[in-house]
């Protein structure tokens, strides 16, 4: 018996890392997707984002975030405390013990898992703010955002507050993550304004391209790679018969809705600019990644693909709505991707799964939102007293990179 506890506790911790390390790949999908989506100009600089964001969140959330989202007593279902550093892993005799309480994980591993989801949600905000923002302010809203505002709704729920109390889902974090994300850069964009140029005299709306499409589309299948250890992983175990097909499961229904995604922005960016516009169907196959990610495993596989499929068409129509209509300059569409989406996926686990509540996911929709939304709107604005947040217009032309990173990403080809 002791022999097979230890077996289970090396499988479930070697698939721990595993999905980790599949997360902590799309990092660099995200970097590869907003490089191609935004100007030449701004490369290098956006790829420094991505990878001190990465660094930031690995540090903060180690310092103090991690024991804030899981600490070991709370104070309340609403205030966990607030400890530092990481404590020792587990010992032979704790696995080995038996019983409800036994770890059956590394808690190493369990770090290793969560860290990457911080620098998922943090990755939302880059794409949004890109082209104008100065880089160092970016960092320091990355050093709070990581250690202390994303780790606290993210203990309401996953760490066992108020919101898992009320019986919110949230399977992977469709909000924890994704929606968090979104919010954080919503408050951003809103006291960064648009690019130079973005908008006419008039208000109308003026198409920015990017620079590198066959790089965005490789960015989109990375993060769609790695998304398999997002939500396969956030089955949180696959030693036994049942848990190692609820993994499978999961892993098919990401799969579909992704694809049901990519359909789903095809036929609505058909519809509303006669074309099979690129750009779209990119954020269609992640807005039906977002989709799922609330609930992966309850829902059947066509099930999956419909919830995916109507991720797809939400988010052209937001995309359109949000720059169009509101005048929000968001580069990538993040904000409709992770944002819109995120809270179409939380209400959807009402379609699939007979446990949950619309009045529970509701509350954990404004809570989530209204928090992050508030706490950042807050860090920008002090952030943007003290050091300022934007470049400046002459440095906007040039380009981020020169004036943020002193080094351009495609130096030969510059005329």
């Amino acid at each position: 018996m002791e022999q097979v506890l230890q077996l289970s506790y090396a499988l479930d911790t070697f698939y721990f890392l595993m999905s980790g390390a599949l997360v902590m790949w799309m990092a660099a999908g995200f970097a590869m997707l907003e490089a191609g989506m935004v100007r030449a100009k701004n490369t290098t600089e956006i790829l420094a984002k991505n990878v001190g964001l990465f660094a930031i969140a690995c540090i903060m959330y180690m310092l103090v975030g991690y024991n804030i989202m899981y600490p070991g007593e709370a104070v309340s279902s609403f205030f966990p405390g607030i400890s530092f550093l990481l404590g020792a892993d587990n010992d032979v005799a704790s696995v080995i013990a038996g019983g409800d309480d036994a770890p059956y994980y590394s808690g190493m591993s369990d770090f290793f898992f969560q860290v990457v989801f911080v620098a998922t949600a943090m990755s939302v905000v880059s794409g949004a703010v890109a082209e104008r923002m100065k880089l160092m302010s970016f960092f320091a809203f990355a050093i709070v955002f990581t250690a202390f505002i994303y780790p606290m709704q993210g203990y309401w729920k996953w760490g066992g507050g108020f919101l898992d109390e009320l019986g919110f889902l949230d399977f992977a974090g469709s909000g924890i993550v994704h929606m968090a994300g979104a919010a954080a850069a919503l408050a951003g964009v809103i006291l960064l304004g648009a690019r130079k140029g973005k908008y006419g005299p008039n208000g109308e709306s003026r198409a920015i391209p990017g620079a590198n499409l066959p790089l965005a589309t490789l960015g989109t299948f990375i993060l769609w790679l790695g998304w398999f250890g997002f939500n396969g992983g956030s089955e949180l175990k696959i030693s036994n018969v049942d848990e190692a097909n609820a993994v499978a499961a999961i892993f098919v229904n990401t799969l579909l809705a992704a694809a049901g995604g990519v359909i789903g922005a095809l036929i609505m960016s058909k519809i509303k600019f006669g074309k099979a516009d690129l750009t779209m169907m990119l954020n269609g196959a992640l807005a039906g990644l977002v989709a799922i990610t609330a609930e992966p495993l309850t829902p059947s596989p066509l099930a999956a693909t419909f919830i995916g499929l109507a991720g797809g068409v939400i988010v052209v129509l937001a995309i359109l709505i949000i720059d169009k209509t509101f005048k929000i300059d968001d580069p990538v569409g993040a904000i409709s991707v992770h944002g819109v989406v995120g809270i179409f996926g939380l209400i959807a686990v009402t379609f699939t799964n007979s446990d949950a509540s619309l009045i529970a996911q509701l509350t954990g929709i404004a809570v989530i939102f209204a928090w992050v939304f508030v706490t950042s709107l807050i860090l920008w604005a002090i952030i943007k007293a003290v050091m300022g947040i934007r470049i400046t217009e002459e440095q906007e032309y040039e380009g981020a990179d020169q004036s943020e990173c002193g080094m351009e990403a495609y130096p030969e080809f510059k005329k």
